[in-house]
């Protein structure tokens, strides 16, 4: 693992959005949600619709049970909109449903109620 994760170019300026959740303290439970996450299951409609609000990249972490996402989008990305416009999206809240039971959140929660926006405390400040 300490061989780091490459990264996409994606040949302009982005911006990144990091948030983090729980997952509930249940080794099968946290399995599962890993499993749905994996390339052989993750549903091709929740990634279409994360394409089309534009979203360049998401990455998922895990640490026991706390979850951080990162999430990389073009300079003009406008979070709360396209947040908005995801929900609405095919099988969108189908899939905030499913992934609820593995979550230490309420099972009706929307996915701005379950995950939380985390604060940059430090960067390279090269200018």
């Amino acid at each position: 693992m300490t061989q780091g994760y490459i990264q996409k170019d994606h040949g302009k300026r982005i911006k990144r959005y990091v948030q983090t959740m729980e997952l509930k303290d249940n080794e099968e439970l946290i399995h599962r949600y890993c499993e749905a996450h994996d390339e052989q299951h993750v549903r091709p409609e929740v990634l279409a619709g994360m394409r089309e609000v534009g979203i360049l990249e998401m990455e998922l972490y895990r640490l026991g049970t706390q979850v951080v996402m990162i999430v990389d989008a073009p300079e003009d990305f406008d979070w709360d909109t396209a947040m908005a416009k995801l929900a609405q999206l095919p099988g969108q809240s189908d899939w905030e449903a499913y992934v609820a039971q593995f979550q230490q959140c309420n099972p009706t929660d929307t996915s701005d109620q379950k995950w939380k926006m985390m604060e940059r405390i430090f960067r390279i400040y090269d200018k």
